[in-house]
Order: C-alpha cells, then structure tokens, then sequence
C-alpha cells in the first residue's frame, strides 16, 4: 500500500499527496512505514511568519504566482487555528487563494494547529517531508503567526521571511530578540502606509547589531503585496539566500534541529495527560520530581 502510494506521489499524482498527508495528519496505523521510505529531497522549505494582520496570505499569494510565472512548481502548508469543536483549520487559506486551487502546478493544504502552542501543526515536520517527496521546486509553510511560531518556523525553513507592516514598530522591538535570531529576510508588508520609509530605517538600525552575528546581512524588502509590488525582488532575495546556504552549517542545524523533535514526540507518545492527572489524584500529596521518575526509566 505504502509503496504505491508513495509511486504515485513521486509522479506528481496530487490525490495521493492529499491522502498521505491526511494518513500522517490523523496518525492511521503503519504511517511511519511511509516515512522510513521517503527518498532525499533537494526541494527548499520557505517559511512565512509574522503578527496577525501583516498580509502574509497574501504575499504568499503574490509569491506563488510569481514562482508558477517562472515555471515552478509549488507546494503550499498554510497553518491555520483550529477550531475548539472539532480542532480543523478555521481560515482555509484554500479559499483565499482560490486562483490557484486547480492550477496543475500549485498544490495547497490548509492545516490546523490542533492546540499546538507553538503555532505550527504536531505533525508539521513529517508532512512537509511527505510534500517534499513530490517533486515540489518550492515548499512555502505560512504560519499562524502567534505563540512561538516565529521561532519554531526557523527549526524548519531553509530560508525564514519575517513580514511586518509599518506600523509594527512597538511589536517588532518588543519580539525583537527571537527575531534577530530567526530572520533571514525581512519584509515590510503595505510599504505605501504613511512612515513605510521611517520604519525600514529604525529596522535597519534595530538589525545593525546583528550583522556581525550572521555571514550575510538580514535583507529588507518593500512589498505592496496587494498590488504585486516588491515581490519579484522578494523572490530573488530567497533564491540568493537559498544558494548561499549550502556554504553554512545551518543545514545540519535545521537537521539536527528536526531530529530533536522527532525523538521528542515518540518518545512522548505513550504519556497521555488524563492518566497523568488519575494517577496523581489516586496518590494524593506527592513528590512531582519523585512521580516522574518512573517515566524517566529507560
């Protein structure tokens, strides 16, 4: 099953990539048999994160489009909320690019983050790896935009956009520490605001202290996302980061990265908290670090 499944993905076939990545997203018995088979990948993961408001939807929207220009093909995981009822993605990000749902070379899945407080999906890192299976030349990952999703998104993307809007100044010094950290390019969203220039300025003197922390220098690009405008530029600068990323030792970060929190999540996946809770309620006064302790035996 998993074998022809995967055939079919590698093929370009995007029933099957929708099936897979249900497959994985709801954990169906065997799922890992696909995972171990996965061949290596060269396709690059473009994170897109950012506050709520910044026209990130949309940016991706205008990126696609200019990817698909060039004759690309384009995978797209858009992280969504989840709705409190039955935990599925509240946005549908499907909708709102609906200029691309049935173009042959854009493939677009809405995912909700089911809790997760970080913002991406519990399943995140093992669906892009199935989406990457599929031949995409770019993996675009938008993110919710709250909780640690910046910075999560870096432990995932080979090259992480940060979009902001001009009147961000008060957020973006106050995030500023993880976003030095994690911003490989910066984009000023809705650049035709009043103060879009002041703005770029003060970011500018707000990255400088970075420079000599990274090789490369943390671009800013002025987008109207809206209007189309400042994404070609957009898009070279993710391509010459791309190109230069082969010459660092973030790859294996970002592999070692990932590792982590595979190893993490299996090695969790039999502590449920609700008997957790009954346990601790059964034992009455306790010790915390004494009651772990049996959880830690290998």
């Amino acid at each position: 099953m998993w074998k022809e499944l995967l055939h079919d993905i590698i093929n370009g076939n995007a029933k099957s990539l929708a099936r897979a990545i249900s497959l994985v997203e709801n954990e169906v018995d065997g799922y890992d048999e696909l995972l171990l088979q996965l061949p290596p990948s060269s396709t690059k993961i473009i994170g897109i994160t950012g506050p709520p408001g910044a026209g990130k939807s949309t940016l991706v929207d205008a990126l696609i489009g200019e990817m698909v220009a060039q004759g690309k093909k384009v995978g797209v995981l858009c992280i969504d909320p989840s709705s409190p009822f039955n935990l599925g993605a509240l946005l549908g990000d499907r909708i709102r690019m609906s200029e691309w749902y049935n173009h042959p070379n854009v493939f677009i899945r809405s995912l909700a983050t089911r809790g997760s407080l970080g913002g991406l999906h519990p399943k995140i890192i093992e669906i892009a790896d199935v989406m990457k299976a599929a031949g995409f030349d770019q993996l675009i990952i938008e993110t919710v935009g709250v909780g640690q999703s910046e910075i999560e998104i870096a432990g995932l993307a080979d090259t992480t956009v940060v979009v902001v809007v001009p009147e961000a100044g008060d957020e973006v010094q106050t995030m500023k520490a993880g976003l030095m950290e994690i911003a490989d390019i910066f984009v000023v969203n809705k650049a035709d605001r009043p103060d879009a220039n002041t703005f770029v300025k003060n970011l500018q003197l707000m990255l400088a202290p970075a420079f000599h922390k990274k090789a490369n220098e943390i671009a800013i690009v002025k987008t109207v996302a809206l209007q189309k405008e400042g994404v070609s530029e957009l898009l070279g600068k993710i391509e010459e980061h791309q190109s230069q990323a082969g010459k660092s030792d973030k790859k294996y970060w970002l592999l070692a990265e990932k590792a982590f929190h595979l190893i993490q999540q299996y090695r969790m996946k039999d502590v449920d908290k609700a008997r957790l809770k009954k346990e601790i309620e059964e034992s009455g006064d306790i010790n915390l670090y004494g009651f772990i302790k049996a959880y830690l035996r290998e």
